[in-house]
């Protein structure tokens, strides 16, 4: 009999350690594969006694010792990815190396092991500035920036080794995952982190544009309970999109979370809507978003003491840290 034995790599991180907790809260043993870059083991903190689980502080190119990690895995989520427009632009090889060539050694150790469940956290990203809305996943990629890039070229060899070597591969595309834990490092990027450490040091929400550009925030428990489902399917070869099931203006959400506002310009490359269509998901594996953005919202401000060590970020710091994007992208 197989082990029930899951490997999630990236399982310090923001979504992976929330992925953790829901598959030892159902009795699987998890080696977590993290090297702890971005992603910190505090964030597994509440499991340090369990003895299902065992973390591996190692990267995932690093391809003999994927091997034998892999052996006996029952299931493989690879969350394992470098995030975030600017570095990327900045150090595109350090993106190829995370999200191409460690996606492929992630798959190659998947394949060896012959695991019944393969599972890629894939980027909505990949979509770069839609042509319809809400997007479906027939819509052309057309990825803006490395980030984008790298995390399409990993769906592609996954695909592949799905199609070829008949890994059991479902790719996951996520829309602007937001939830507790989300990433505090010192790299300007998502959106909740920057207006989180604003609002604890009562500093103004630095809105870009006019605020009335819209994101498909899906909160992390609903993108969790969309892996977990896809794990537990007969799928094989599929992409699916994971998103709230509706679209919302920056400017609402600095409403619902209470303070002043500053407007910075506009970035190139960035579309003015993000909206998925879960029509796919919701037929193929019975999911639904359950959390509605007000909730979200309120549960992040339950603990925004998370991001109290979170870099504040000024209209000034912010235009000093994009010059790049404005100078490539434009």
């Amino acid at each position: 009999m197989k082990s029930l034995k899951d490997i999630v790599t990236g399982g310090c991180g923001f979504i992976g350690s929330h992925l953790v907790d829901a598959l030892l809260a159902q009795g699987r043993q998890v080696y977590v594969i993290d090297n702890c870059r971005v992603g910190r083991q505090s964030n597994l903190i509440n499991h340090a006694n369990n003895p299902n689980l065992e973390i591996f502080e190692v990267d995932v190119s690093e391809r003999k010792t994927m091997t034998k990690l892999f052996t006996g895995a029952d299931r493989v989520f690879h969350l394992a990815a470098m995030a975030d427009i600017i570095p990327s632009i900045n150090n595109p090889e350090l993106y190829i190396d995370a999200n191409v060539n460690g996606t492929y050694s992630v798959v190659e150790a998947a394949h060896k092991a012959g695991v019944r469940r393969f599972i890629y956290a894939a980027s909505s990203s990949c979509y770069g500035i839609p042509k319809s809305y809400p997007t479906s996943e027939m819509s052309q990629l057309e990825p803006q920036y490395p980030y984008a890039l790298t995390k399409m070229l990993g769906e592609q060899i996954v695909l592949h080794w799905a199609q070829v070597f008949s890994l059991p591969a479902v790719v996951l595309r996520m829309f602007n995952v937001y939830g507790t834990r989300a990433r505090t490092s010192g790299t300007y990027g998502a959106v909740f982190g920057v207006f989180l450490a604003q609002k604890i040091a009562n500093k103004a929400f630095t809105v870009v544009g006019d605020g009335k550009q819209t994101r498909d925030f899906t909160y992390v428990s609903d993108v969790v309970e969309a892996f977990i489902k896809a794990a537990e399917s007969n799928l094989v070869n599929e992409v699916m999109n994971v998103g709230s099931g509706s679209t919302y203006s920056i400017n609402y959400l600095v409403k619902l979370l209470q303070g002043d506002v500053v407007h910075i310009p506009k970035r190139p490359g960035e579309p003015d809507c993000t909206f998925a269509d879960i029509s796919k998901i919701s037929h193929m594996i019975d999911w639904k978003p359950k959390i509605s953005l007000e909730e979200g919202v309120n549960k992040m401000i339950e603990n925004i003491d998370y991001w109290k060590d979170a870099p504040v970020w000024s209209p000034e710091s912010i235009q000093e840290e994009t010059k790049i994007w404005f100078d490539k992208l434009s």
